[in-house]
Parts: structure tokens; sequence; C-alpha cells
């Protein structure tokens, strides 16, 4: 049988892109208040944008809970005996021990099911996770494909160009750019992961300069195997980069998405990104 790909909607996949791959996709949960919603279920990107810009209350997030991915594992066990998980880095989330609690909540000994700490979030682990389910459709079985992910997860990275970093400072997820906090408001921080958190890259001192840097790092490579970009409430913007990008990489084969709203709660408004699976140039 076939191994069957789940991961969570920090992954940023659309539920087409989703139902594309086969790919299962376990939602966190975004809260105003008192007032909870299920990550790309019960509110999408614009609802939360819109909420963002017109309540005072600051959004929090809560991570999937074990019974989230059992209920995952059930369902495809009736389908496959070997399913892999590929989920938010660990240190911006308790999302991989969740995952990893369910598999012993499992009554179903014949069904395996491995975990992979991604070491990263958003468009990057959505074409990771597309990188795996193209793999398992190849017919790559579970022990191989959990170690090729694993070596893939060092070739993912996403470059993102920030508005401002006064909603990832609120919730305590700025990592190693915590310096660029407290720079002018006229300077934009393009930021990148390393070793599983947040960091820096540079700054620039508009948007048009962040989509120059988005582009270089794209430039940078020499082999790419998959790519996205996503955005949050700008549009237009990630079609000029997308058509941009066209010079380096087929249109066709660059994949557009949107900032889920979990992640919209630190990453604010306005944010462009792009993510590459690949190598550099030597």
């Amino acid at each position: 049988m076939t191994v069957r790909i789940v991961t969570d909607s920090t992954s940023d996949l659309t539920p087409a892109l989703a139902g594309q791959f086969g790919i299962a996709v376990v939602p966190l949960t975004v809260s105003f208040g008192k007032e909870s919603f299920t990550d790309r279920v019960d509110i999408s990107t614009d609802e939360f944008y819109h909420r963002l810009a017109t309540q005072d209350t600051f959004p929090t997030t809560t991570q999937p809970s074990p019974a989230a991915f059992l209920n995952a594992y059930k369902k495809l066990s009736k389908e496959t005996d070997e399913i892999l998980v590929v989920t938010i880095s660990r240190k911006l989330s308790g999302t991989f021990d969740s995952a990893n609690a369910a598999i012993q909540l499992l009554e179903k000994p014949d069904c395996r099911v491995a975990v992979v700490n991604s070491g990263v979030t958003a468009a990057a682990l959505g074409i990771l996770t597309i990188w795996a389910a193209k793999q398992a459709a190849a017919g790559m079985g579970l022990a191989e494909l959990k170690q090729a992910v694993e070596l893939k997860s060092a070739e993912t990275k996403p470059v993102m160009a920030f508005d401002t970093l006064k909603y990832l400072a609120k919730g305590g997820r700025v990592g190693r750019a915590q310096g660029l906090v407290g720079s002018l408001l006229s300077i934009k921080p393009v930021l990148t992961m390393r070793d599983g958190e947040v960091a820096p890259l540079t700054r620039v001192r508009s948007m048009a300069a962040g989509i120059d840097v988005l582009y270089n790092f794209v430039a940078e490579h020499q082999n790419i195997d998959e790519m996205a970009v996503e955005y949050a409430t700008t549009p237009e913007v990630a079609e000029t980069l997308i058509n941009k990008l066209g010079a380096l990489y087929p249109i066709e084969n660059i994949y557009r998405t949107t900032v889920s709203p979990v992640l919209g709660a630190y990453m604010g408004p306005n944010v462009i990104s792009v993510s590459v699976l690949g190598t550099g140039r030597q």
C-alpha cells in the first residue's frame, strides 16, 4: 500500500493542494479571546485579517490535540498500513509531540506511523510535504521515505519579507530575530529559518526591496525541486513576484498559497514569502 502523508495546517496547503496530492491536514486552532476557530475550517485568511484589523484582542494559537491526530490516523489506517506525518518545527509548536503521542493511542498495531520534525513552517513545510507525497506515490516505503524527508528538510527554506515584527514578537516566536524588533518603522525585516527557529536574513527599506531579496534568494539555487509563493493580504504583490520568478523557474510549477490564520497571528498583514526545496549554486 502507498504511504499516506499527514501534515498540520501551518503547512499553508490550500484544500485544493492537499486534495491534489492526497495529503491529510490536521488543523491548529486560533482564538480571539473566548472565540476559537479551527484553522482554515472555521475561519479563512481573509476573515482572520479582518478580525485582526478591527479587534483589540490579540489572537492566540493552540496546537492540535493527540486526539486530532488520532482521528486522522484512524481514517487513513483503513486505506494503508504506513503513515508519515510531517510537522511544523518542534521549536515553534508542540504539534510534533501531539502527533507522536497519538501513535500510542492507535489501536491498530499493523499500522505503522512515523513523525518527522520538519524544522520549518508555512509554505516551506507545505512543499516538503508535497515532495514527500510524490515520493510515496512513486512507491517509496515508510522507513526510506522518513529518512529521505529528514534529509530534504535541510534543503527546504523559506525567506519572508515582513512589514512588521510586532505580531511575531507578541506571539513569542521571534527567535533569533529579536534584535530586529526595535528597528525603525521604515525598516522592513527579511527573515528565514535556521535550526528550526526564525532567524534574521537582512533588512530593507521597502517591501519592494524585500521582493528583490526573495528573487535573489531563488536565483542562488542551482537545482529546485519545489517552490511556493505565499501572501497574507497582498495577492497582487505575490503575482508580481511569481511573474518575476518565471525567469528562473516554470511559473506553472510555482505553488500559490495564503498564510493560514494560525500563522497570520505571528506574521501580521502584508507579509510575502517564497519557499524553495533545492540546492544552492556551488
